[in-house]
């Protein structure tokens, strides 16, 4: 097999997700997230910032404009049961992939919630149906409403499920958000505009027909499986079978399926056996020195799961206890230190490692054009890491 070394996988992970100021763009948001497949929207500010690091002029209002007014990118429930964001373009191909087979888990964990619930008929299955029918039709009549707003529509939403009875966490949980959920997962709801500012997690949901123009097109499963496998194998290849199990969150078996249909070849990456597509094996040219300031979840820190040759040794200082990324620094294809806004609106940086005076130039050139395109906007991660904590004390 063919090696391939940990510079060669820097510098094309520099090119292909766009991070190399050569590589970046303006006019073109869904180019960006197709770029690294899809763009983690679990913390809504992970979808601006992402894109931000990877446009030349950045603007937070071009990336609303995108996703609002274009509609060329809509965020939907899929990989791994995760909230990403998705070229619209590609919605129907994530959907068939993952976005399904989630929905399916998910409707069968809430039917399995309400077994017991006193006051509902026997047969929750028909029950949940009509509930959910009775939604979209709130939806499709109002435009776009809250799950507040669903709720005074159609009573049954507004009902309390209790949860985890018995122990220190139990509580209740609303049949409102959990039928919308499932909705969305099923592609039939998307998050629109939200309530506030790009950081805000309070989203107006809108029917898929009336947000993107009719339903997400339909791909059988294998197929699109096939597909999204590929895709990724070109933005994050080379990499190994058990980093595009994790990153899918398909099964074993699902995820060598899908391999099984794409012309790949094996190549050795530091004593690892990788793949890589079989048109795809030629070093790329060495990019230029670039660094870049990306946010908690980006697609390219989430990207792999074995992470050792661009993150070292910073996981503990960089990631949380459950495995979700930080902000970070990253200089020539290796994450370098972290960052966090303090509530001054300062973009205070820290890095782990000596890089060098010229790169730590343009870090602190990053941070200040990073500080001034947020202005009055302050970005809290929503799974904050040892570093970023430590910043913002």
């Amino acid at each position: 097999m063919r090696a391939i070394t940990t510079d060669e996988r820097r510098a094309r992970l520099a090119v292909r997700h766009r991070l190399v100021p050569s590589a970046r763009v303006d006019d073109d948001i869904a180019a960006i997230a197709r770029s690294v497949v899809v763009l983690h929207a679990t913390d809504p500010a992970t979808v601006v910032l992402s894109a931000l690091a990877r446009m030349r002029s950045p603007n937070p209002t071009a990336v609303e404009r995108a996703l609002y007014d274009d509609r060329t990118l809509v965020r939907m429930l899929a990989m791994r049961r995760t909230l990403f964001t998705v070229a619209t373009a590609d919605a129907g191909l994530v959907q068939s992939a993952s976005g399904h087979a989630v929905a399916t888990a998910e409707r069968k964990r809430f039917l399995t919630m309400l077994d017991g619930v006193a006051g509902l008929p026997k047969d929750r299955s028909r029950w949940l149906r009509r509930v959910e029918m009775a939604a979209l039709a709130a939806v499709a009549e109002l435009g776009e409403a809250t799950v507040a707003e669903l709720s005074k529509r159609v009573p049954e939403l507004a009902r309390q499920i209790p949860v985890n009875e018995g122990t220190r966490y139990a509580g209740t949980i609303g049949v409102g958000s959990r039928v919308v959920f499932l909705l969305a997962a099923e592609g039939r709801l998307v998050r629109g505009r939200p309530k506030g500012a790009w950081t805000s997690s309070l989203h107006r949901w809108v029917t898929m027909d009336d947000w993107v123009g009719g339903p997400l097109a339909a791909m059988p499963a294998a197929e699109a499986r096939a597909e999204l496998a590929r895709r990724w194998l070109e933005r994050f290849g080379p990499a190994t079978v058990a980093d595009l199990k994790w990153w899918t969150g398909w099964t074993l078996g699902s995820t060598r399926a899908a391999l099984a249909e794409l012309h790949m070849e094996g190549v050795d990456l530091d004593g690892t056996e990788g793949l890589v597509l079989a048109d795809d094996t030629e070093p790329p040219p060495p990019p230029e020195p670039w660094v870049a300031l990306l946010p908690g979840l980006d697609p390219t820190t989430m990207g792999w799961q074995q992470r050792a040759w661009y993150l070292g040794d910073h996981k503990a200082q960089l990631f949380d206890g459950n495995g979700n990324a930080g902000p970070t620094v990253w200089a020539d294809g290796r994450i370098v230190g972290g960052w966090a806004q303090r509530r001054t609106g300062e973009v205070a940086v820290r890095l782990l490692e000596d890089i060098g005076q010229e790169r730590e130039a343009q870090v602190a050139i990053a941070a200040a054009d990073l500080e001034r395109v947020l202005g009055e906007v302050r970005v809290v991660p929503r799974f904050p890491t040892p570093l970023a904590r430590a910043l913002v004390a």
